[in-house]
């Protein structure tokens, strides 16, 4: 390991012409271009499970919400498509399950002047690659946008469809804790269920 990561980090070793997909060449995206690059030149190299994150918590926006989150997102959508077309090009989306999602969304009324609180009742996530359906919408809140309503997807559903999607039964992956069989979606198995519809 120690022989191979100073050649896997080292993105000079990519064409310009890559670099400026995603981004290194603009100080808006150059950061977290660089992760997202950082994520495919991994991946390539077999490394199972890769997370990118950002240097810091821009999104939890309960002040100034409207500038915040273009902001957050000026610097994060081309870098985000870059990393997803790059896999494509390279044969590697197939077989790579890109998971883009934070742990809860923001409500569609404002929080004092101009912020926005949490909301775990309807929010947005997107799956990319891994066998899942391109191309696809799934679900949908009500007119507000503050609770889903339509093919509503809990958690334990997209917990059991992510497992599915590695190769996994998550009624059958359990582990030992504290003298009972815990599993990864609940401990009511009946309440998961994979959302078949995400599926390729």
């Amino acid at each position: 390991m120690q022989s191979a990561v100073p050649g896997a980090v080292d993105l000079k070793q990519e064409t310009e012409k890559t670099r400026k997909l995603y981004g290194l060449d603009q100080p808006a995206t150059q950061a977290y271009g660089a992760r997202c690059l950082l994520a495919r030149r991994l991946i390539e190299r077999g490394v199972r499970f890769v997370g990118v994150y950002l240097k810091s918590q821009p999104w939890d926006t309960h002040a100034d919400n409207a500038n915040a989150t273009k902001n957050v997102a000026a610097g994060i959508d081309q870098p985000s498509a870059a990393l997803v077309r790059d896999l494509k090009q390279r044969g590697l989306l197939d077989s790579t399950l890109v998971v883009w999602m934070g742990e809860f969304g923001r409500t569609p009324v404002s929080q004092g002047a101009n912020g926005r609180d949490h909301s775990r009742r309807g929010f947005s996530l997107w799956l990319a690659g891994g066998g899942m359906k391109p191309g696809y919408a799934h679900g949908g809140t009500d007119d507000f946008g503050y609770e889903s309503i339509d093919q509503v997807v809990t958690m334990h559903d997209l917990h059991a469809t992510l497992l599915h999607a590695l190769g996994l039964d998550h009624q059958r992956l359990a582990f030992d804790h504290e003298g009972r069989q815990e599993t990864l979606t609940d401990t009511d198995l009946t309440r998961a269920k994979v959302v078949r519809e995400l599926l390729a």
